[in-house]
């Protein structure tokens, strides 16, 4: 009966970035899967990171473990190759293996410059960003892929914003961003290629308008009130929390036939209508599909049909 409740008892994963946001969620619902999580970042309770928030990822791993799994915070620069490759050894020597890696590691909002061209652009601010967006999850890959493919099954997911459907499409407001998000979704077809050998599975992954504590912030609403958003943005109303793309997740790490998703570019809103899945408050948000034919379309919000 546990097995089913939690299906990913004996499994070991690592969020790669999870002290706040998609990350942070991502951690708690596999660890409510019941997997092993080791959550890495910067921000601990020894020190903040550039960002300047009060996130931590020992908060992060209590979260895991209060949900049932075994949280284990790490702090981590990874852009810092050392500290990677330690982390990957202290990963193989305290559990011998490596089942899930996510790369969600971000921490760039305050560098982007919207609506700018390249030439009003800070160039070091840009290519902080790509350092921050990109090189840390290769770097990420370069030391945790080897264990990850020790054994088959393992299950590598990007995480970033749009799907490679949507961004081939459409300019993301910035040369920076629009590069960074555009760059992950092609990382993990790169890794699709090299784990398929090894019986492993890349899934390039976006959530929806998360409603990130910065998001949150940003709106001045909590998430009980969340819905007061809209008078800032009435599209804000489809937006989702971090449990969603966290539940996506965990979905993929738990299907025997994860592999089908190998090389995919995917929204937490499609995987929820395949798994079934749903937000905290019961529905499946579809925002990229609400973005396409609502937003992008010029129509009023009107969230009807899409979560």
């Amino acid at each position: 009966m546990e097995r089913m409740t939690k299906p990913l008892i004996g499994k070991v994963a690592l969020v790669a970035g999870a002290t706040r946001g998609a990350g942070r969620q991502i951690a708690v619902q596999l660890g409510a899967a019941g997997a092993t999580v080791y959550a890495t970042g910067r921000s601990s309770r020894a020190g903040r990171s550039e960002l300047d928030r009060p996130e931590t990822i020992e908060e992060t791993a209590e979260l895991v473990t209060a949900a049932g799994g075994t949280g284990i915070p790490v702090r981590v620069d990874h852009l810092v190759p050392d500290e990677v490759q330690a982390l990957v050894a202290r990963i193989d020597a305290e559990q011998g293996k490596l089942d899930v890696l996510v790369n969600d590691v971000w921490g760039a909002d305050p560098l982007i410059t919207w609506e700018k061209p390249v030439w009003e652009q800070s160039l070091d601010a840009g290519f902080r960003m790509l350092r921050l967006a990109v090189h840390t999850h290769v770097i990420t890959s370069h030391f945790a892929l080897p264990l990850l493919i020790r054994r088959p099954g393992g299950l590598v997911v990007e995480i970033g914003d749009g799907t490679k459907a949507y961004n081939e499409e459409n300019y993301r407001l910035s040369v920076f961003y629009d590069l960074a998000k555009t760059s992950v979704n092609r990382l993990a077809f790169s890794w699709a290629h090299e784990v398929r050998p090894h019986g492993g599975t890349a899934v390039a992954l976006t959530p929806g308008w998360m409603r990130s504590e910065a998001m949150l912030e940003h709106f001045g609403v909590t998430e009980d009130n969340w819905r007061d958003g809209a008078a800032k943005d009435p599209h804000f109303l489809i937006s989702e929390t971090p449990t969603f793309v966290g539940r996506a997740v965990a979905a993929l790490a738990a299907d025997p036939d994860r592999a089908r998703w190998n090389g995919r570019s995917v929204s937490a809103g499609e995987l929820a209508k395949v798994y079934g899945f749903t937000d905290v408050d019961g529905s499946q948000p579809d925002a990229f599909r609400y973005l396409s034919e609502v937003v992008d379309a010029g129509k009023p919000a009107d969230t009807t049909g899409y979560r």
